[in-house]
Formats: C-alpha cells, sequence, structure tokens
C-alpha cells in the first residue's frame, strides 16, 4: 500500500503560480511511477504530467506543457508540480497518483494508488 497527501492548493489569480506537493508513504515511493490528473466540475479526469522512478523522464500533456513542471525527491518521498501562467481553465481538483509501470503512463486505470485531491481555483 501507498498513501499520498496532496498539498499546496488555493486560490490563486490568472497568470499567478502555485506548487504543489504529494507526499507518499507505505511502499519504497523509488518503486513508482508518479502522475498528476485534475477534475474539472462535469468534465472526466485528465492527465496532467508524469515522472519516472528517477525523475529523468518527463510527460506533459499539451494543455500544460511549458507552464507546468514535475519533479521529485526520493529521499523525501514527495513528488511535486510547479505551476505557472495559470489560467482560470486550470480550475479542478489536482490529485496525485502512483503507478507500478515503468514507462511514462497517462490513462488513471495504470495508476494504483491515488490521493484524496487539492483544489485550485484560478480567478480571472
Amino acid at each position: 500500500q501507498v498513501q499520498l497527501v496532496e498539498s499546496g492548493g488555493g486560490l490563486v489569480q490568472a497568470g499567478g503560480s502555485l506548487r504543489l506537493s504529494c507526499a507518499a508513504s507505505g511502499r519504497t515511493f523509488s518503486l513508482y511511477t508518479m502522475g498528476w490528473f485534475r477534475q474539472a466540475p462535469g468534465k472526466e479526469r485528465e492527465f496532467i504530467s508524469a515522472i519516472s522512478r528517477s525523475g529523468s523522464r518527463t510527460s506533459y500533456a499539451d494543455s500544460v506543457k511549458g507552464r507546468f513542471t514535475i519533479s521529485r525527491d526520493n529521499a523525501k518521498n514527495t513528488v511535486y508540480l510547479e505551476m505557472n501562467s495559470l489560467k482560470p481553465e486550470d480550475t479542478a481538483v489536482y490529485y496525485c497518483a502512483a503507478s507500478a509501470l515503468i514507462t511514462l503512463v497517462a490513462a488513471d486505470r495504470d495508476y494504483d494508488y491515488w490521493g484524496q485531491g487539492t483544489q485550485i481555483t484560478v480567478s480571472s
């Protein structure tokens, strides 16, 4: 079992920045590919970004590429999502997730553990 707890959400103006953190406990954090997803009201959950076990490889959805940066610190069992140039359409509940797969998967069905989510609201 892996327990994931997100933090860092909140209210921010358009153009602003936020940094999300996701702290993991339980099994060895470095064995998992980590991902970030989001879900806006009335919409399906959407893949945002993933990072490999070592942190050497990353992937991003086109909607956030160039604005968001994923990183991880295996010594601290934490994955981060740095979000810049935020837009109102980034408003959603953001989730971190852990996958036992080696590849940078984007489908939520490929993730085994999920956090409870943290709300981000971007005002115009």
